[in-house]
């Protein structure tokens, strides 16, 4: 297989540099080297099972020219070989290099007022309830409530484990439109209403990975908004950043010191810088290429939440379940899975038209 040998080498650098003690004084650095190690060691673990299978049929073979009793191992071992060779075609796929990547999510109430606001908080718990299952971390970095106890907006971090799939490459496919059809809590004569709330999922990036021209910022602050006796709204500790020439604006609140909330605010802005470049890189590339970003497109209506039919349902890929209660409880790993499984096959797809 073209470049396994590189790839093998690779990886064991990378086992030699994680050994050092000294690589670990740089946390940026062990970061990055750790998920490029977590990346690779199923390609090897399958390119070392492929030549292994190789040499065990070519053994067998031998054997089952004095014994035909081996023919029957000639086939299992042969069948076993052509799973490893399905599952390093998975592996080896064009991947869209964030996946390994932890994740900043964004939640924000849309059309519906109060009752897309207390929805926005709906899909926050069940973010929270699916990242415990993984035994992956949050940190808000900023939210805003409502006086009803919905979320206006909220924004988090989500930190995976090493040698674990990364939240970004899990999570990515959430960004978009979530509407929801239910009965609000406000509504009194028992009629359902539809409405909506935004999701937008980003890469964490490092903050050695992308430069930010500190002429480039405005930098404002201000008092924090929010219940009354708090004392974080007592002093001008929020925090908002202006990319001047993307005019891109994130703001944070929720710290009760001022550098808090800007080391915050600054995470959220690396995200939104890269994902802004990679938007715009995008719209240059292949139609093929745009349809696979469309499928994370913030933008895009993706899923439905029909309470009175208990009902779940993902337009992008047709995925429908009457188990809603479950989903909003944490249980989204098999539509999490679906969605990864046809972006998975459209890039197979993708890679076979290219090597035609």
């Amino acid at each position: 297989m073209a470049g396994a040998q590189d790839l093998i080498e690779e990886h064991h650098d990378l086992e030699l540099k994680l050994a050092d003690p000294s690589i670990h004084a740089d946390v940026t650095m062990a970061r990055r080297l750790g998920r490029r190690y977590a990346e690779l060691t199923p390609i090897v673990k399958g390119l070392k099972d492929k030549d292994q299978l190789t040499a065990d049929i070519e053994a067998a073979k031998e054997l089952a020219e004095m014994d035909p009793g081996f023919a029957d191992e000639v086939i299992s071992l042969e069948a076993a070989l052509a799973d490893t060779d399905e599952r390093l075609a998975k592996l080896l796929a064009p991947r869209d290099p964030n996946d390994s990547r932890d994740a900043i999510m964004e939640i924000k109430s849309g059309e519906g007022g109060e009752e897309s606001a207390l929805f926005a908080k709906d899909l926050f718990g069940m973010y929270i309830k699916y990242i415990e299952s993984r035994r992956w971390s949050i940190d808000v970095l900023d939210s805003q409530d409502t006086d009803l106890g919905g979320l206006k907006t909220i924004t988090f971090a989500v930190k995976g484990s090493t040698g674990e799939e990364a939240p970004y490459g899990a999570l990515k496919f959430e960004g978009g439109v979530h509407r929801v059809q239910r009965v609000p809590v406000t509504e009194s004569q028992g009629r359902i209403h539809t409405s909506a709330a935004g999701v937008l999922v980003m890469p964490e990036i490092d903050d050695t990975e992308i430069v930010i021209d500190d002429s480039d910022l405005r930098i404002d602050v201000f008092r924090a908004s929010g219940p009354g006796g708090q004392g974080v709204n007592t002093t001008d500790s929020a925090v908002r950043i202006t990319h001047i020439p993307s005019g891109t604006v994130v703001s944070c609140q929720n710290e009760r010191s001022q550098l808090q909330n800007k080391e915050s605010a600054m995470r959220m802005l690396r995200a939104r810088l890269t994902t802004l470049a990679e938007e715009q890189a995008a719209q240059s590339a292949s139609e093929a290429r745009k349809s696979q970003v469309r499928t994370v497109d913030r933008s895009e209506r993706i899923r439905t939440y029909n309470f009175p039919e208990n009902r779940i349902a993902d337009h992008r890929i047709g995925f429908k379940a009457h188990n809603l209660d479950q989903v909003l409880a944490g249980e989204i790993q098999p539509l999490i899975t679906a969605l990864q499984e046809a972006d998975l096959a459209e890039r197979l797809a993708q890679a076979t038209q290219g090597n035609q």
